[in-house]
């Protein structure tokens, strides 16, 4: 039976977390810059990365490794 990795399982949380407060923090700061369309977008792209590393993250703790 395979052991699940609880600290990717961690560390991929802590990443899906900081995405989504990454995202609302500069979604507040939008109106004050001078191009807030092109500046989401890029906000956007980058937590979706973060965000799915982590998702990745949480699947390959999930699935675990092999005892020795």
């Amino acid at each position: 039976m395979r052991q699940v990795n609880r600290r990717l399982i961690l560390v991929g949380a802590v990443l899906i977390v900081a995405a989504i407060g990454f995202f609302l923090f500069m979604g507040g700061m939008a109106p004050r810059s001078n191009d807030p369309k092109a500046l989401m977008e890029t906000v956007g792209q980058v937590s979706g990365v973060v965000g799915a590393i982590g998702v990745v993250m949480i699947g390959f703790g999930l699935r675990g490794k092999k005892p020795a």
